[in-house]
């Protein structure tokens, strides 16, 4: 099998490198915030920003798998750092809701909640991602067994949601929520086949071993 993984010796500082690109978008948005660069509703927009990549760190996490089965490229050991950044920049979308959003006025909160039900579908999208950032670690995986791929199946009704929130939360579906739906319908809909299709690459290759 393929793969654009460094040699062992250089893997940890890519890992490392990965975070530090990841988080760089977040920063960016929030000095653009600070100087004016975010628009008439920068708090709106900042919100929106660390929303989008929420999902877009969701979605190549969730990639790693298809681009390794159907592309043979092996990126396996960036996906923890990918759904940790994804966490991330939800929790911060979250945090700036709560707080730039709605002033930690609870009343307002609820309001808020009972008027727009995505908001709910994002609060229960973080909900369920807190396990899972709080098992990306090695001590986990060797304490959970396998219990922890089952817990880590949860990024499919995570993603489920995540898109749900966004679609919900626009006014409108243009370009930019359309590509996000179609991408996350792929993702979601390959979990589907990929028994049969990994199924069918065994038969192959045992066929061709057996001739």
């Amino acid at each position: 099998m393929a793969s654009l993984a460094l040699p062992a010796r250089f893997k940890p500082a890519s890992v490392w490198a990965l975070y530090a690109l990841g988080l760089m978008p977040g920063l960016y948005a929030f000095y653009l915030g600070i100087f004016g660069g975010l628009g008439a509703d920068p708090v709106r927009s900042f919100e929106h920003l660390l929303g989008l990549w929420a999902l877009r760190f969701l979605c190549l996490g969730l990639a790693v798998t298809p681009i390794r089965d159907l592309l043979g490229y092996n990126l396996i050991s960036y996906r923890r750092a990918l759904g940790l950044l994804a966490f991330y920049y939800v929790l911060a979308h979250f945090t700036v809701y709560l707080t730039l959003d709605r002033g930690l006025i609870f009343s307002s909160i609820a309001g808020d909640i009972l008027k727009r039900p995505y908001i709910m579908l994002g609060m229960a999208g973080l909900i369920m991602l807190i396990p899972l950032a709080a098992t990306s670690n090695k001590w986990s995986i060797k304490r959970l067994g396998p219990r922890w791929n089952q817990l880590h199946k949860l990024a499919y009704p995570i993603l489920f949601v995540a898109i749900l929130h966004y679609a919900l939360s626009l006014k409108a579906i243009t370009g930019e929520p359309a590509f996000y739906i179609a991408v996350v319908t792929l993702l979601l809909g390959y979990r589907l086949v990929r028994p049969k299709l990994m199924e069918r690459k065994r038969a192959k290759r045992m066929a061709a071993a057996t001739r």
